[in-house]
């Protein structure tokens, strides 16, 4: 250790003095002249004489040591020490900056998929699960972790999320650049809301869950979720919000779900949509770093504004999810949907793969993704010239920068971009967006 970080660990030592000078048997004004041994021997005495102050004092100060072995070390035992207390969150916190670290460290990273399956997030913790067996694992280690992603269940029964990010973008309402729309009659000129409008708003994200076991593997399960992207004058606020009930069952490698529920979308301040969705998801654990989701669902759907787009939405979608090591992943996948419509010109056909690659340098984490999509309409409307037929292509990146955290909260940046051809002009888009905001940091 540096005489810097001996002098804090001295100044923490006096600090406590009372019960340090009576294991070192000295008085407190005398100088402490200890090795990092020593300093762990002092907080795990503290830790068992149920001082935890003390002791996470003393693994804070040795978590600064420019010796990346003490300050591996000082954090493990610090997240050991909160976990012990149910003290979930700052465990996880603890666990995360040491796998900035040493991200090839397997045993932090079950800690990590424990901790995070006591919070909630099942998911984070199978893909620490497959990022600790990318890294590579002893065979009777590797077998271990198999069984411990199998038994895998959240003891947690509610739980919930919530993101608030500044959003800039250069077309809040996916309006065209034309100015004119061409129809059989004549060219229309459109209104000003009709066509692209820049602004900087604010974007919403959140979401809860409730569970409760019937069987060993059986649960019934409640979700709600809500969005909102708010602009300035309201014309273009979009808020929806739907809420979900079903029942969850779990195999040794599988997890089935079905929920139905309702959906109801706001635009402009007036109601737009009503929805019923029926979904089905199937997980599946394809090896020790691979996963495999797929999704089917059915959604009746009721327009306010246009009855003639009333009808039925049919969406599947798969992907497959890869650990590559112990720092980076993908995920590949696509998806059909069928837009069903009492007015044919409003019924689509769309399909399209999606990537999403991330990886970690340091204490961020960099990700990309991007998608296309290709949209056949059933149908012409009778004002345009001719039907609907699109190519629509997507792009995002981003980082999340932990060395910067606030209370379990990082800096997130978010770039993206997006571009819709069509053969009808109205539905002609590009679009520059950002979100910059607080995402948490594990």
């Amino acid at each position: 250790m540096t005489i810097r970080s001996w002098s804090i660990a001295t100044l923490l030592l006096a600090a406590i003095a009372c019960p340090v000078c009576a294991v070192s048997g000295q008085r407190a004004g005398s100088p402490q002249h200890l090795n990092a041994i020593d300093v762990f021997d002092l907080a795990g005495r503290a830790f068992a004489d149920g001082r935890d102050a003390d002791a996470l004092k003393l693994y804070d100060a040795l978590s600064r040591d420019p010796d990346v072995e003490v300050r591996s070390e000082a954090l493990f035992r610090k997240g050991q020490l909160l976990a012990s207390r149910e003290r979930w969150r700052e465990a996880a916190l603890a666990y995360r900056r040491l796998l900035d670290a040493k991200p090839d460290a397997a045993r932090v990273r079950l800690e990590l998929a424990m901790v995070l399956a006591r919070l909630g997030d099942e998911i984070g913790a199978r893909r620490q699960l497959r990022l600790a067996q990318a890294a590579g694992l002893p065979a009777d280690v590797a077998e271990q972790v198999s069984q411990f992603s199998r038994a895998l269940r959240s003891p947690k029964r509610l739980g919930g999320s919530f993101e608030l990010t500044l959003a800039p973008d250069t077309n809040i309402n996916r309006g065209t650049q034309a100015r004119t729309l061409d129809t059989v009659i004549a060219p229309l000129l459109l209104d000003r809301d009709a066509r692209e409008t820049s602004g900087i708003g604010l974007r919403m994200r959140a979401s809860g869950f409730a569970k409760q076991s019937i069987t060993d593997r059986v649960s019934l399960i409640a979700r709600v979720t809500g969005s909102a992207d708010l602009y300035r004058g309201g014309s273009t606020n979009d808020i929806l919000a739907t809420a979900l009930l079903g029942t969850e069952w779990r195999g040794p490698h599988d997890q089935l779900g079905v929920t139905y529920g309702i959906g109801k979308r706001w635009y402009g301040g007036q109601a737009f949509a009503d929805t019923y969705p029926l979904t089905g998801e199937w997980l599946h654990q394809m090896g020790r770093t691979t996963q495999l989701t797929a999704n089917i669902s059915r959604s009746a759907i009721r327009y306010d504004r246009n009855p003639l787009q009333d009808g039925t939405l049919y969406d599947a979608n798969v992907s497959v999810e890869h650990a590559l090591s112990a720092r980076s992943g993908i995920a590949v996948g696509g998806g059909v949907t069928r837009q069903a419509a009492l007015d044919p010109s409003y019924a689509s056909w769309s399909f399209g793969p999606v990537f999403y690659a991330w990886r970690e340098w340091g204490r961020s984490t960099v990700f990309a993704s991007a998608a296309g999509r290709r949209l056949i309409g059933d149908g012409r409307n009778f004002l345009f010239t001719d039907k609907r037929r699109e190519w629509f292509v997507s792009a995002r990146t981003g980082a999340i920068l932990r060395q910067w955290s606030i209370r379990g909260l990082s800096p997130t940046v978010r770039l993206g971009f997006e571009r819709n051809v069509s053969t009808v002009s109205i539905y002609d888009y590009r679009r520059i967006f950002a979100e910059i905001g607080l995402s948490r940091t594990f």
